[in-house]
């Protein structure tokens, strides 16, 4: 079974994306960071490493692709509350993210997209599995 996971996210601007997930209220690992890379910290065992591209190409033989062109990853986060899920929404704009998608509500499940400086899409959401419609 998986120890942990560190999802790899290229950036164009190290500091500013660390700047922008701290206002979300996420910290960074500091043991895993230099000038080239942050460990942002997303939960128990749970990492986003933001690489500047040149140390992201260390990774792959594959060309990067632009997060605000296509679609690479959906990174999708799940939170304790409806409450909780607007209120990083709101950070994150006041950051500097774009809305990627209005919020669904699904009854057991509520959901909301932002896109961040680099136009990685991340999916927030809420569950509440005892609300999940029988088959």
């Amino acid at each position: 079974m998986v120890q942990q996971l560190f999802v790899n996210l290229a950036v164009e601007d190290l500091n500013k994306s660390i700047a922008f997930f701290k206002a979300l209220g996420f910290t960074v690992n500091s043991k895993f960071t230099d000038e080239t890379a942050a460990c942002l910290v997303l939960g128990d065992k749970l990492y986003a490493m933001l690489l500047t591209k040149g140390k992201f190409k260390d990774f792959t033989k594959k060309p990067i692709s632009n997060a605000k062109k296509q679609t690479e990853v959906l990174v999708a986060l799940q939170l304790n509350t409806r409450d909780e899920v607007d209120n990083i929404i709101k950070k994150a704009v006041k950051a500097g993210a774009t809305i990627y998608m209005e919020p669904q509500d699904y009854g057991f499940m509520y959901q909301h997209s932002f896109e961040d400086l680099d136009g990685h899409q991340w999916e927030v959401f809420f569950m509440d599995e005892s609300k999940f419609p029988e088959k």
